[in-house]
């Protein structure tokens, strides 16, 4: 047995203060000794904040964004008593310096695969004599020192995995031989070590030398720590890019510049996140629960739209309203239309700059540009660019609705560049990995990257290079799509990328000062390979709506004179109100016609982005024969569904207040009644087509054409059925009436007008629906 002594620092000054140290986080496994060893840490000069294994979560732990993490011992087994420790070590390992006592040392064993059993004997304070590596926490420490032990438990020598090396070890002092116990681990590429002694001890001799030892590890792996040694660095290492390599690698006046401005954007980006986090709210931990109560927006694959375009190059369109180089673009855009704009042209992916200092943009934007795509069909993916180096930048815009974020490869070392790689498949999002020149591009490559994209834009001398593209493309694999960026303003310009075998260029500056984006758009790319929606392209005869129908004659002559929709009143107590057995027999004549007549509105959708009202319009014109509609007011939606059931309604028209969400629930296409200034009016992804007529409906009152012009001119995706005191007579003036943006209008509806003394005439019934289908 060793001598007892006591090797505990008693008054013992501290030492100065460790910047690198200066948000240390100790996990308290429930053990006293997590005091002694926070006294030792404060003492080597850290600032240590301690917390206990059920005190917070890991995502609370990363918004503490801790410099080096200590997980200490405690009773029990790792892999059931240690709360949130093993966990913290999964994620901080290869990010920052991370060291476990005894407990703290199972865990990290058992974390990397190995297992943790019973160690042949029960240690209760007893001192052993320790052989180390001398390295790591070693350095510097004499060999045979004594250690202070407390354990039963300790990792075996078989299920040790290769990563981790045995740095320390001790001889039992059993009838045994020479075997020995693991005494301390050591990650073989990150900066993770534990120790299964008491280091903090009285009983331990240079115990908080080796602590001092771990306060001087730097960065989240052994090259990283190699690196900062090498340039003499006392700084704390940058585990989230090495952008300070990137700016040391450029010469000259405009270079410095250039690198002096990523680096404030960098900074900024870095102070802005930071702040951001500890917002209530908007923490890590928020947008985790966010992300697991599945509210982020449905996504979909930003590799394979890309495959996807109207054009023999896919588009990326980008919304800048701002550059460092270029100053001021266009401030006053709107985002959402903007993006509406590229879409319907046939962009395949839509870029959104959210930086708000330099380029002026936001996360509003960013959220605002995939609401205003909400039910597009064949929308365009949409890319979050900015200047990415955290986790939280990646979550944080998959839950504003992005399918995919840009990495710069400049800015990045190569395992962060992986990590966020790695992170941003786990959400499902597919980055656009940037590169400038042929050693980014093989890391891209080595990284396993699908989509790269090739900046011409020097992003240290702001320098475009339209050939870097060129020389860079044929690096890549078949099965990477690569992307020209920046720079890119002529047909000549994409003409000569796509004889290269470039698939996708990103164009923003040029598209953001033109004056008519979406002819700006196919000038570029030239003529689409296929048809591209672009408003409402094809001219046609409108869809008529014959409302309160009471009898299977009346509806029997809508269906030969053409119409397209036979609605029926199912609202108990009004005057056009049918009869259930009534509106069994309508049913039955309904739909004996379909197919009674040619679908001629039956065509090929374009190639590309279709708002969702033109969409469902033209779903409602490719619909064989007469389409029975039921309309209700105010009604239980239990009633509608029963209603709907048993007279087979294909259409369901809400004439009341219902709350606009009833659409998703009801089985089948909604029509809904707004008046024309009516907020949810062109919400999309609800009711298939709003219906404008006033809030009693068959009233034979008419809507102001006005205020109808004034709606439809506000949102170009907007396509409606008019109603409200229309008859054969009027029809085509209150068309008219609303000025070009009459075109919108996709229907009409009529009851009152087909009428005399309050029943239907047939006579009426045909004039109307005759003058409604010469309205083109």
């Amino acid at each position: 047995m060793l001598d007892l002594i006591d090797y505990s620092s008693g008054q013992a000054a501290p030492g100065p203060l460790v910047p690198e140290a200066c948000r240390l986080i100790l996990i308290d496994n429930y053990d006293s000794f997590t005091w002694n060893i926070y006294q030792y840490l404060v003492l080597e000069g850290a600032t240590v904040s301690v917390f206990r294994n059920d005190e917070l979560s890991v995502g609370q732990l990363i918004e503490k964004n801790p410099t080096q993490l200590v997980i200490s011992p405690g009773p029990g087994h790792p892999d059931r008593d240690s709360g949130i420790s093993r966990d913290a070590i999964k994620y901080f390992a290869g990010k920052i310096p991370v060291m476990g006592v005894c407990m703290g040392l199972q865990c990290i064993i058992s974390v990397f695969g190995g297992q943790v059993e019973y160690a042949g004997e029960i240690l209760h304070g007893k001192t052993s004599g320790l052989s180390h590596d001398s390295q790591g926490l070693y350095k510097d420490v004499p060999q045979g020192i004594p250690v202070t032990r407390y354990h039963s438990l300790a990792g075996t020598h078989v299920t040790l995995p290769e990563c981790l090396a045995i740095s320390s070890w001790s001889t039992r002092d059993a009838d045994d031989g020479n075997a020995t116990v693991i005494m301390g681990v050591r990650h073989t590429d990150f900066t993770v070590e534990g120790v299964q002694f008491h280091p903090e001890s009285i009983l331990t001799a240079e115990g908080r030398h080796m602590l001092k030892n771990f306060l001087q590890m730097r960065g989240g792996t052994w090259e990283e720590m190699e690196d900062v040694r090498a340039s003499g660095s006392t700084g704390a290492s940058n585990i989230n890019g090495q952008l300070g390599a990137a700016i040391a690698s450029t010469n000259g006046a405009a270079s410095d510049r250039g690198a002096s401005m990523l680096g404030a954007i960098y900074d900024h980006r870095q102070a802005t996140m930071e702040a951001k986090m500890q917002v209530p709210s908007q923490s890590l931990g928020d947008l985790e629960s966010l992300y697991k109560m599945n509210l982020s927006p449905p996504q979909i694959s930003f590799a394979a739209r890309l495959q996807q375009s109207p054009y023999a190059l896919s588009l990326m369109a980008e919304i800048k309203r701002a550059s460092p180089s270029k100053g001021d673009i266009s401030l006053t855009t709107c985002a959402p239309a903007q993006a509406r704009i590229y879409a319907e042209a046939g962009a395949s992916a839509i870029s959104v700059l959210t930086e708000p200092k330099w380029f002026k943009g936001s996360m509003n934007d960013l959220r605002a540009v995939r609401q205003a795509l909400e039910g597009y069909v064949e929308r365009p993916a949409i890319l979050q660019k900015d200047f990415i180096f955290s986790e939280y930048q990646i979550l944080e815009a998959r839950v504003a609705g992005a399918d995919s974020v840009l990495l710069i490869v400049k800015m990045l070392d190569e395992r962060r560049l992986a990590t966020l790689y790695r992170y941003a498949l786990s959400l499902s999002m597919e980055p656009l990995v940037e590169v400038n020149n042929a050693q980014e591009m093989r890391m891209a490559i080595e990284l396993g990257a699908k989509v790269v994209g090739v900046n011409n834009r020097n992003l240290t001398s702001f320098d475009v290079d339209l050939e870097t593209t060129s020389r860079l493309v044929n690096m890549a694999p078949k099965d990477v799509t690569i992307c020209a960026l920046s720079g890119i303003s002529s047909s000549q310009d994409v003409q000569r990328y796509q004889t290269q075998g470039v698939q996708a260029i990103l164009v923003g500056e040029a598209l953001m000062r033109a004056a008519r984006p979406a002819v700006f758009i196919k000038d570029l790319l030239g003529p689409p390979v296929e048809p591209v929606m672009e408003g409402r392209n094809e001219c046609r005869p409108l869809l008529v709506k014959i409302c309160g129908n009471r009898t299977a004659e009346a509806a029997r002559v809508a269906i030969e004179a053409g119409a397209d929709f036979i609605g029926i009143i199912l609202v108990p107590g009004r005057s056009r109100s049918v009869t259930i057995a009534n509106a069994r027999q309508i049913s039955e004549v309904v739909h004996s016609r379909r197919g009674s007549r040619p679908d001629a509105s039956r065509s090929n959708h374009p190639k590309g982005a279709l708002s969702w009202f033109e969409h469902q319009t033209r779903l409602l014109r490719s619909r064989q024969g007469p389409q029975l509609v039921g309309v209700f007011r105010d009604q239980p939606l239990a009633d509608i569904f029963r209603m709907q059931e048993e007279l087979q309604l294909d259409i369901v028209q809400l004439h009341g207040s219902e709350p606009v969400e009833w659409a998703r629930l009801i089985p089948v296409p909604v029509l809904r009644r707004f008046r024309p200034d009516d907020g949810d009016i062109g919400r999309t992804g609800y009711h298939a087509l709003p219906l404008l007529d006033s809030a009693e409906g068959g009233s034979g009152h008419r809507l102001d054409t006005t205020a109808i012009g004034r709606t439809l001119e506000k949102d170009d995706g907007l396509r409606v059925i008019l109603a409200g005191g229309l008859d054969a007579h009027n029809l085509a003036a209150a068309v008219g009436e609303i000025g070009k943006a009459g075109q919108r209008v996709v229907g009409v509806d009529v009851s009152s007008g087909v009428e005399e003394n309050g029943v239907q005439s047939l006579e009426k019934i045909r004039a109307f629906v005759r003058a409604a289908k010469e309205i083109v």
